[in-house]
């Protein structure tokens, strides 16, 4: 039979060993999991920054569609992996000043003409439905826009600097194509792109 006081002693020994391990163990662990932690959250920062873009409307230049003091989600690699269309809202580098982003709609693409006549649009002789505008277009005139660029107008066209006064958007100053307006909450929509050009031609 083993002394019980051969036993106290066991314990008095083992036990504060086994507590410093445990101490050393479990700070260790808490180490490895903040820096993992920490490391996941900078791996997901710069990739959604990849992808997407969050800017806010400055302007009245895209109303009634977006007004000022509204966030957009942007989508980056829309045009990487596939090709604008007409209607759809983008965001780019204004050309006269790349420091300047713009947010408007797509009215033509590489090789179009766009006609402006009575406060209507045409691209290739075909009148553009529009619903979205606030206003019928008052200016006048015809562009042809030139290869690899965008000819971009606002929705609301008669308080709107686009490309009826400073030419076509390069390609390559285009940062991607809105997809959501994320806040405020209770304004929270998916944008629609609408193919404006299914309208009967034009004169």
């Amino acid at each position: 039979m083993i002394p019980e006081d051969y036993l106290e002693s066991y314990r008095s020994e083992i036990i504060p060993e086994t507590t410093k391990r445990e101490g050393r163990s479990g700070c260790l662990s808490f180490a490895i999991d903040t820096v993992e932690t920490l490391l996941l959250a900078l791996i997901l920062f710069f990739g959604i920054n990849a992808l997407s873009d969050r800017v806010r409307v400055e302007n009245i230049s895209m109303l009634p569609t977006l007004r000022p003091g509204e966030f957009l989600l942007v989508n980056k690699v829309a045009y990487k992996l596939g090709e604008p269309q007409i209607g759809d809202i983008i965001t780019f580098h204004y050309p006269k000043n790349p420091q300047e982003n713009y947010i408007k709609r797509v009215m033509g693409l590489p090789g179009d003409e766009i006609k402006i006549e009575d406060g209507k649009v045409f691209v290739n002789g075909t009148q553009l439905d529009e619903p979205y505008i606030a206003a019928v277009t008052a200016s006048q005139g015809t562009w042809t826009v030139p290869e690899d660029s965008l000819f971009v107008m606002g929705d609301n066209r008669n308080e709107s600097s686009d490309s009826r006064a400073w030419g076509p958007v390069p390609m390559d100053l285009v940062v991607g194509k809105a997809v959501v307006i994320y806040w405020p909450l209770e304004k929270f929509q998916l944008l629609s792109h609408p193919r404006v050009v299914t309208a009967s031609p034009g004169s």
